[in-house]
């Protein structure tokens, strides 16, 4: 038997209980209708946009210069944006040159320029190595110095300011005049 109390609770359960299923499909058309909206302004938004209207873009590329015209070689090093080598019309000014290789770096001289024209034959020449700008690695690299005189050559660089002439490399301890005559040809002060 079943008293009224118990048939009370078991209404309000089910009252409840009604309740909660109504407001979980309430939740879920809002959903629906939330997620219908978006995808209707998203479809708005992309036809007014119409990114497939616009002109197509046009990548042209430039034909390289006949080698008639590109006969020189122009090499370019120092306080520039892009050192290397950089084929030259006749015609060519040295700033178009140096615009070739990025234009000039901040701590460039603009009032110094130097110009090389190599002897017939020496156009391929190695490069010649800084000793006033190269790092350690690439002074190690140098016949007949090692770690250990890459290190004095800097720390001389450092103590004693950039060198003015190579010569000055017999003045680091541990270069004799026999390494010296083994890498003159190869180092710089520029």
């Amino acid at each position: 038997m079943t008293t009224s109390a118990s048939r009370c609770t078991l209404a309000t359960h089910a009252a409840h209980k009604g309740e909660a299923m109504n407001q979980a499909a309430f939740y879920r058309v809002l959903i629906v209708i939330s997620l219908t909206a978006i995808i209707i302004a998203g479809g708005v938004m992309l036809i007014q946009g119409q990114p497939w209207a616009a002109e197509p873009l046009e990548i042209a590329l430039a034909a390289p210069a006949p080698a008639s015209q590109t006969a020189m070689e122009a090499c370019i090093d120092g306080a520039v944006a892009s050192p290397g080598r950089y084929p030259i019309d006749s015609g060519d000014s040295i700033g178009e040159v140096l615009a070739m290789a990025g234009g000039v770096t901040g701590d460039a001289d603009a009032a110094l320029l130097y110009i090389d024209v190599p002897a017939s034959g020496e156009s391929d020449a190695p490069q010649l190595i800084s000793i006033n700008r190269a790092e350690a690695w690439l002074l190690d690299a140098l016949p007949g110095i090692g770690p250990s005189l890459a290190g004095k050559i800097i720390g001389y660089r450092e103590a004693n300011g950039p060198f003015t002439t190579i010569e000055e490399l017999k003045l680091v301890s541990g270069i004799g005049e026999s390494t010296y005559d083994g890498l003159k040809h190869l180092v710089t002060v520029k």
